[in-house]
Protein backbone atom coordinates (compact mmCIF):
# COMPACT_ATOMS: atom_id res chain seq x y z
CA UNK A 1 0.00 0.00 0.00
CA UNK A 2 1.66 3.56 -0.66
CA UNK A 3 2.46 5.54 2.41
CA UNK A 4 1.93 2.28 4.36
CA UNK A 5 4.44 1.06 7.55
CA UNK A 6 2.90 -1.80 8.36
CA UNK A 7 4.41 -5.40 8.95
CA UNK A 8 3.85 -6.10 5.26
CA UNK A 9 4.34 -3.63 3.68
CA UNK A 10 7.20 -2.78 5.26
CA UNK A 11 8.32 -6.75 4.66
CA UNK A 12 11.23 -7.87 3.01
CA UNK A 13 10.17 -11.20 2.28
CA UNK A 14 9.63 -11.43 -1.80
CA UNK A 15 6.14 -13.14 -1.09
CA UNK A 16 4.52 -10.71 0.60
CA UNK A 17 5.37 -7.96 -2.42
CA UNK A 18 2.25 -8.01 -4.61
CA UNK A 19 1.02 -7.13 -7.58
CA UNK A 20 -3.19 -6.71 -8.45
CA UNK A 21 -5.04 -10.07 -9.38
CA UNK A 22 -4.14 -11.46 -12.44
CA UNK A 23 -3.67 -15.22 -13.94
CA UNK A 24 -2.09 -16.68 -17.38
CA UNK A 25 -3.24 -19.72 -18.78
CA UNK A 26 -1.81 -21.91 -21.16
CA UNK A 27 -2.70 -24.90 -22.48
CA UNK A 28 -1.47 -27.07 -25.76
CA UNK A 29 0.39 -24.02 -26.83
CA UNK A 30 -3.13 -21.46 -26.19
CA UNK A 31 -2.41 -18.78 -24.20
CA UNK A 32 -4.73 -16.55 -22.45
CA UNK A 33 -4.56 -14.09 -19.65
CA UNK A 34 -7.77 -13.09 -17.24
CA UNK A 35 -8.11 -9.33 -16.47
CA UNK A 36 -5.52 -6.40 -17.11
CA UNK A 37 -4.33 -4.76 -13.83
CA UNK A 38 -2.54 -1.84 -14.12
CA UNK A 39 0.13 -3.82 -13.38
CA UNK A 40 -0.11 -6.12 -16.52
CA UNK A 41 3.01 -4.43 -17.83
CA UNK A 42 5.61 -5.51 -15.35
CA UNK A 43 3.79 -8.94 -14.72
CA UNK A 44 4.18 -9.27 -18.56
CA UNK A 45 7.63 -8.77 -18.34
CA UNK A 46 8.38 -10.42 -15.23
CA UNK A 47 6.30 -14.10 -16.53
CA UNK A 48 8.23 -13.36 -20.22
CA UNK A 49 4.48 -13.37 -21.65
CA UNK A 50 5.54 -13.11 -25.48
CA UNK A 51 2.27 -13.68 -26.96
CA UNK A 52 -1.47 -14.11 -26.04
CA UNK A 53 -4.52 -15.86 -27.68
CA UNK A 54 -7.60 -14.04 -26.23
CA UNK A 55 -8.10 -12.58 -22.89
CA UNK A 56 -11.24 -12.68 -20.62
CA UNK A 57 -12.68 -10.05 -17.88
CA UNK A 58 -14.01 -10.86 -14.35
CA UNK A 59 -15.30 -7.54 -14.23
CA UNK A 60 -14.70 -4.09 -15.09
CA UNK A 61 -13.56 -2.39 -11.40
CA UNK A 62 -10.12 -0.44 -12.58
CA UNK A 63 -7.52 -2.91 -10.58
CA UNK A 64 -8.70 -5.27 -13.53
CA UNK A 65 -9.23 -3.43 -16.55
CA UNK A 66 -6.78 -0.45 -16.85
CA UNK A 67 -3.44 -2.55 -18.41
CA UNK A 68 -5.58 -3.30 -21.17
CA UNK A 69 -3.30 -0.71 -23.44
CA UNK A 70 -0.51 -2.68 -22.93
CA UNK A 71 -2.12 -5.48 -25.04
CA UNK A 72 -0.80 -3.21 -28.07
CA UNK A 73 2.52 -5.04 -27.74
CA UNK A 74 1.53 -8.52 -28.65
CA UNK A 75 -0.70 -6.90 -31.34
CA UNK A 76 1.77 -5.19 -32.80
CA UNK A 77 4.93 -8.23 -32.70
CA UNK A 78 2.20 -10.92 -34.15
CA UNK A 79 -0.07 -8.77 -36.98
CA UNK A 80 -3.11 -9.60 -35.31
CA UNK A 81 -6.38 -8.43 -33.61
CA UNK A 82 -6.85 -10.27 -29.79
CA UNK A 83 -10.31 -11.35 -28.54
CA UNK A 84 -11.43 -9.95 -26.05
CA UNK A 85 -14.68 -11.96 -23.29
CA UNK A 86 -16.47 -10.04 -20.63
CA UNK A 87 -20.09 -9.14 -19.69
CA UNK A 88 -21.82 -6.34 -21.14
CA UNK A 89 -21.07 -3.92 -18.50
CA UNK A 90 -17.45 -4.94 -18.61
CA UNK A 91 -17.13 -4.19 -22.48
CA UNK A 92 -19.14 -0.95 -22.27
CA UNK A 93 -16.56 0.49 -19.99
CA UNK A 94 -13.61 -1.00 -22.88
CA UNK A 95 -16.04 1.31 -25.36
CA UNK A 96 -16.09 3.90 -23.22
CA UNK A 97 -12.30 3.94 -22.16
CA UNK A 98 -10.11 2.70 -24.94
CA UNK A 99 -12.24 3.52 -27.97
CA UNK A 100 -8.67 4.06 -30.11
CA UNK A 101 -8.79 -0.45 -29.56
CA UNK A 102 -11.67 -1.10 -31.29
CA UNK A 103 -11.25 0.35 -34.78
CA UNK A 104 -10.88 -1.62 -37.26
CA UNK A 105 -9.37 -1.68 -39.75
CA UNK A 106 -6.82 -0.03 -36.67
CA UNK A 107 -6.54 4.05 -36.78
CA UNK A 108 -3.21 3.38 -36.90
CA UNK A 109 -0.50 0.31 -36.55
CA UNK A 110 0.84 0.67 -32.60
CA UNK A 111 -2.67 0.75 -30.91
CA UNK A 112 -4.36 -2.18 -29.47
CA UNK A 113 -6.72 -3.58 -31.99
CA UNK A 114 -9.79 -5.70 -29.96
CA UNK A 115 -12.65 -7.80 -31.37
CA UNK A 116 -15.14 -7.69 -28.25
CA UNK A 117 -17.29 -10.71 -27.47
CA UNK A 118 -20.09 -10.84 -24.61
CA UNK A 119 -20.14 -13.79 -22.11
CA UNK A 120 -23.27 -14.76 -21.84
CA UNK A 121 -23.06 -18.85 -21.84
CA UNK A 122 -20.72 -21.58 -21.20
CA UNK A 123 -18.22 -20.61 -24.68
CA UNK A 124 -15.17 -22.37 -25.85
CA UNK A 125 -11.99 -21.27 -26.61
CA UNK A 126 -9.89 -23.45 -28.82
CA UNK A 127 -9.71 -26.29 -26.59
CA UNK A 128 -10.33 -25.00 -23.07
CA UNK A 129 -13.91 -24.78 -21.97
CA UNK A 130 -15.19 -22.24 -19.80
CA UNK A 131 -18.53 -21.56 -17.58
CA UNK A 132 -18.62 -18.50 -16.31
CA UNK A 133 -20.15 -17.86 -13.28
CA UNK A 134 -21.97 -14.45 -11.89
CA UNK A 135 -21.04 -13.14 -8.41
CA UNK A 136 -21.86 -10.66 -6.17
CA UNK A 137 -19.27 -7.50 -5.70
CA UNK A 138 -20.58 -4.92 -4.35
CA UNK A 139 -22.75 -2.37 -6.49
CA UNK A 140 -21.89 -4.33 -9.69
CA UNK A 141 -20.87 -8.42 -10.29
CA UNK A 142 -17.57 -10.56 -10.80
CA UNK A 143 -17.63 -13.37 -12.88
CA UNK A 144 -15.95 -16.72 -12.26
CA UNK A 145 -15.06 -19.14 -14.37
CA UNK A 146 -14.76 -23.14 -13.79
CA UNK A 147 -11.89 -23.97 -16.78
CA UNK A 148 -12.22 -27.50 -18.74
CA UNK A 149 -10.58 -29.41 -21.02
CA UNK A 150 -11.01 -32.87 -22.64
CA UNK A 151 -10.70 -34.53 -19.26
CA UNK A 152 -12.92 -32.81 -17.27
CA UNK A 153 -13.33 -29.74 -14.62
CA UNK A 154 -9.29 -28.86 -14.16
CA UNK A 155 -9.71 -25.76 -12.49
CA UNK A 156 -11.82 -22.32 -11.15
CA UNK A 157 -10.90 -19.04 -11.00
CA UNK A 158 -13.24 -16.73 -8.48
CA UNK A 159 -12.04 -13.64 -7.50
CA UNK A 160 -13.54 -10.59 -6.38
CA UNK A 161 -16.98 -11.77 -4.87
CA UNK A 162 -19.07 -11.54 -1.42
CA UNK A 163 -20.69 -14.71 -1.84
CA UNK A 164 -20.01 -18.10 -3.29
CA UNK A 165 -24.03 -19.26 -4.44
CA UNK A 166 -24.62 -23.07 -3.79
CA UNK A 167 -25.57 -23.69 -7.40
CA UNK A 168 -21.77 -22.37 -8.03
CA UNK A 169 -20.65 -24.50 -5.02
CA UNK A 170 -22.53 -27.75 -6.70
CA UNK A 171 -20.93 -26.69 -10.24
CA UNK A 172 -17.23 -26.98 -8.70
CA UNK A 173 -17.36 -29.65 -6.08
CA UNK A 174 -14.18 -31.46 -6.04
CA UNK A 175 -12.47 -29.34 -8.77
CA UNK A 176 -8.86 -30.18 -8.39
CA UNK A 177 -7.67 -26.63 -8.46
CA UNK A 178 -10.24 -23.95 -6.32
CA UNK A 179 -8.63 -20.07 -7.09
CA UNK A 180 -10.29 -18.07 -4.59
CA UNK A 181 -10.97 -14.35 -2.93
CA UNK A 182 -10.21 -13.82 0.90
CA UNK A 183 -9.02 -10.69 1.13
CA UNK A 184 -8.44 -10.22 5.01
CA UNK A 185 -9.34 -11.75 8.09
CA UNK A 186 -11.88 -8.50 8.96
CA UNK A 187 -15.06 -9.07 7.33
CA UNK A 188 -15.20 -6.85 4.13
CA UNK A 189 -18.49 -5.65 2.44
CA UNK A 190 -17.84 -6.71 -1.05
CA UNK A 191 -14.90 -9.41 -0.76
CA UNK A 192 -14.35 -12.64 0.90
CA UNK A 193 -12.74 -12.55 4.16
CA UNK A 194 -10.47 -15.41 5.38
CA UNK A 195 -13.14 -17.29 7.25
CA UNK A 196 -15.61 -16.83 4.73
CA UNK A 197 -13.30 -18.24 2.11
CA UNK A 198 -12.38 -21.16 4.29
CA UNK A 199 -16.38 -22.05 4.55
CA UNK A 200 -16.54 -22.62 0.55
CA UNK A 201 -13.28 -24.59 0.77
CA UNK A 202 -14.90 -26.85 3.56
CA UNK A 203 -18.34 -27.28 1.04
CA UNK A 204 -16.52 -27.23 -2.31
CA UNK A 205 -13.83 -29.47 -1.29
CA UNK A 206 -11.06 -29.28 -3.98
CA UNK A 207 -7.90 -31.04 -4.27
CA UNK A 208 -6.17 -27.70 -4.00
CA UNK A 209 -6.83 -24.06 -2.94
CA UNK A 210 -5.13 -20.87 -3.31
CA UNK A 211 -6.33 -17.49 -2.08
CA UNK A 212 -5.67 -14.38 -4.15
CA UNK A 213 -6.41 -10.97 -4.13
CA UNK A 214 -4.95 -10.56 -1.04
CA UNK A 215 -4.32 -7.00 1.33
CA UNK A 216 -2.07 -6.18 3.06
CA UNK A 217 -3.26 -7.62 6.45
CA UNK A 218 -1.87 -11.02 5.70
CA UNK A 219 1.70 -11.92 5.77
CA UNK A 220 2.26 -14.86 3.98
CA UNK A 221 4.63 -17.70 5.83
CA UNK A 222 2.15 -16.65 9.10
CA UNK A 223 -1.19 -16.76 7.32
CA UNK A 224 -0.43 -20.18 5.75
CA UNK A 225 0.86 -21.70 9.29
CA UNK A 226 -2.62 -20.82 10.10
CA UNK A 227 -4.31 -22.35 6.83
CA UNK A 228 -5.83 -25.75 7.04
CA UNK A 229 -3.71 -28.78 4.51
CA UNK A 230 -3.92 -27.94 0.85
CA UNK A 231 -5.01 -24.75 1.07
CA UNK A 232 -2.58 -21.66 0.81
CA UNK A 233 -2.01 -18.20 -0.45
CA UNK A 234 -1.35 -17.84 -3.39
CA UNK A 235 1.73 -15.63 -4.26
CA UNK A 236 3.12 -13.08 -7.29
CA UNK A 237 4.68 -15.67 -10.24
CA UNK A 238 3.38 -18.74 -8.93
CA UNK A 239 3.01 -21.60 -11.11
CA UNK A 240 0.15 -24.54 -10.17
CA UNK A 241 0.50 -27.16 -13.07
CA UNK A 242 -3.34 -29.08 -12.92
Amino acid sequence: MIGCDCVVCQSPDPLNKRFRSSIFVESKGFKLVVDTTPDFRMQCLRAKVSDLDAIVYTHEHSDHILGLDELRRFCVVHDKRLPVYGSPRVLEYIRRIFPYALHNPVLYKGLPELDLHEIIEPFKLRHIHLTPHRMPHGNTESMGFRFDDARGPRFAYLTDCKQVSSAIRKDIHGIPVLILDALRKKPHPTHLSLDEALEVVREVKPQRAFFTHIAHDLDHNLTNAELPPGVALAYDGQIVEV
